[in-house]
């Protein structure tokens, strides 16, 4: 349980913080209205309000955060601050965060309006200086217009038409799509307020920049892919180059009102990054907020075709030994550890988390290497947002810390012995696995009576041949000056174990991609562990349960290797051929006869 004493806001059992969302171009926090209900649920939010009739300096309004940020901080100083700031708000948030180092804030910032001097709002000022006041020149004519070619458009009419039918013509001719949301806005903000907001962001962004080596903050940077009105995209790698700890997020197909947009979720986004925390470390346990239906459900879409190409053939193992297709013989209550075999690459991880949880209700949660979770500035290891879903869904950084945790509250965890060595072997390795000697993980399982499911999985070489391995790459000089820079930069898990299993050199293997095959999955007989603390507090004890455990995972890849031969829809085709008739679901498609 959550300690949420003197919380102000509590929602089932997860605590509170400030999450201070200001305001964007038009001065209102709108952005807020799609996503204060579910951020209301895990924060205190607080909005920046601008009245259109405003005309408070930017410096002022610096100072008007600062002192809601410094209240907050003195009355809970262990607790993170979340400034959430669009456009003008962001250069609002970075010029906060850059005068109060000493705060502990967490910056996400959309769109920022520190690229203000590269935006083509910047010709509108001159002329929005002489435009007249007309119903002609409503927001969305003005801000519809702005486009390179427009705005040229605009500085010599078209066709001799005078300035308020040119714009009217341009709002007409060239649209943006997400210049739907800025009718909300129209009587917001009449010519006279865009002009003192352009004018005030375009202080706020001279400001902003001038202070960016001062911000300490980590910093989040949502970059949309159509902003008509800000470079975003090339903006969002700028500030990542020069700021100390910056994540950049690329929405492609959305405009500058990212907050608006149907395809955008804050809370989403908040989780993919792992950046929420309630207190000055994360806690990748405690601080875990486990994914919505309708997260889940686009995880599952997502990577459907996945279990569709490869319709995965899941087998478990009954209480009696009787092993069964599907899941009846995994354990529904926690704590439970499956340990298992490392695909290259981990191809088996996909089907096999998702597939537990559609047909088991079973969330499992893995023991990742830390690269998912950190990557130098400017480092060489795959970009984070490559493993967004796997954070999602609540893999969490390998460490003795994090398993006792994950344990402790009876989750379902998963675990690969193996490890970076197992998931990158060798030509002639497949199906082999390389644990370490000492038994890790069983006295561990023990402390909490947790049950062990060994599995294997086999299918790596159903779809594909590996072409250039390890052994390979070390000996072309450039390619082993990658992997030697890339594990360098990769936290080093077991650089204390010597020989082959210490070695967790990071490189891409070179795959030769084949027609595809079958994944197959079979989960061992569950092993006990409650009431035996005591016994496999031995060290002889709990390295027999090892080595028995082992013994099961290398049993089933043996079983698994040769029952698919005897699989008449092991090819694509064969598949492809019987759900074309009795329909595209991978549990109809049949396999091997079972024992």
């Amino acid at each position: 349980m959550f300690n949420l004493a003197g919380l102000q806001l509590i929602f089932i059992g997860i605590v509170v913080q400030l999450d201070l969302f200001n305001a964007g171009i038009d001065g209102t926090g709108l952005g807020l209205v799609r996503h204060h209900q579910k951020l209301g649920k895990i924060f205190e939010v607080s909005c920046l309000h601008i009245p259109p009739k405003d005309r408070t300096p930017f410096t002022d309004l610096v100072k008007l955060v600062e002192r809601t940020i410094r209240s907050e901080h003195d009355a809970s100083p262990d607790r993170p601050i979340y400034l959430v700031g669009e456009s003008l708000g962001a250069c609002l948030a970075l010029s906060v965060a850059a005068l109060n180092p000493d705060i502990d804030l967490e910056l996400i910032l959309a769109n920022p309006a520190t690229s203000f001097s590269k935006s083509p709002l910047q010709a509108v000022l001159p002329l929005l200086q002489f435009m007249p006041d007309s119903p002609n020149l409503s927001l969305p004519h003005i801000l519809s217009t702005i486009t390179g070619a427009m705005v040229a458009s605009l500085e010599k009419g078209v066709g001799g038409l005078p300035l308020p039918q040119t714009v009217e013509k341009l709002s007409r001719d060239i649209i943006e799509p997400s210049v739907s949301n800025l009718s909300v806005l129209a009587d917001i903000l009449p010519r006279e307020t865009l002009l003192w907001k352009l004018q005030m962001i375009s202080t706020a962004s001279s400001y902003a920049n001038s202070r960016l080596h001062a911000v300490k903050a980590h910093t989040v940077i949502l970059s949309s892919g159509r902003d008509p009105l800000l470079p975003s995209q090339e903006e969002g790698q700028r500030l990542k180059s020069l700021l100390a700890t910056c994540l950049v997020r690329t929405f492609e197909d959305c405009g500058h009102f990212l907050f608006l947009e149907d395809a955008f979720d804050m809370l989403t986004v908040i989780k993919n990054v792992g950046i929420y925390r309630r207190s000055k470390e994360r806690d990748f346990v405690s601080d875990y907020i486990p994914p919505s239906p309708s997260e889940v459900k686009g995880i599952m879409e997502k990577n459907r075709w996945v279990n569709i190409i490869m319709s995965p053939v899941m087998l478990s193992t009954l209480a009696d030994g009787k092993i069964v297709r599907g899941f009846a013989g995994i354990p529904t209550e926690g704590p439970v550890l499956y340990v298992g075999y490392h695909m290259l690459l981990g191809f088996e991880i996909v089907p096999l988390v998702t597939q537990l949880l559609e047909q088991k209700n079973v969330h499992l949660r893995g023991i990742a290497h830390p690269m998912m979770f950190l990557k130098m500035k400017n480092g060489s290891l795959p970009e984070l947002t490559l493993y967004d879903d796997f954070r999602l869904m609540g893999a969490v950084p390998v460490s003795g810390k994090n398993f006792f945790k994950l344990l402790s509250t009876k989750s379902h965890v998963l675990l690969y012995p193996g490890g970076v060595r197992e998931a990158l072997h060798r030509k002639g390795e497949a199906y082999k696995l390389f644990w370490p000697e000492r038994s890790e993980f069983v006295r561990m399982a023990a402390r909490f009576g947790a049950k062990i499911v060994p599995f294997g999985a086999v299918g790596e070489d159903d779809i594909g041949d590996l072409l250039l391995d390890y052994e390979d790459q070390m000996k072309i000089p450039f390619l082993r000056k990658s992997i030697e820079d890339l594990t360098a930069e990769a936290a080093k898990v077991r650089s204390t174990v010597d020989g082959e299993i210490g070695n967790q050199a990071m490189h891409l293997p070179g795959i030769v991609p084949k027609f595809p095959g079958r994944f197959y999955y079979k989960f061992g007989k569950p092993i006990e562990t409650a009431g035996r603390k005591q016994e496999l507090r031995d060290r002889e004890k709990a390295h027999e349960l090892y080595l028995e455990v082992k013994s099961e995972v290398e049993k089933s890849l043996a079983y698994l290797q040769k029952k698919r031969e005897s699989d008449p829809y092991r090819n694509l085709a064969a598949r492809l051929q019987y759900q074309a008739i009795h329909g595209f679901t991978s549990e109809l498609v049949p396999s091997f006869d079972l024992d």
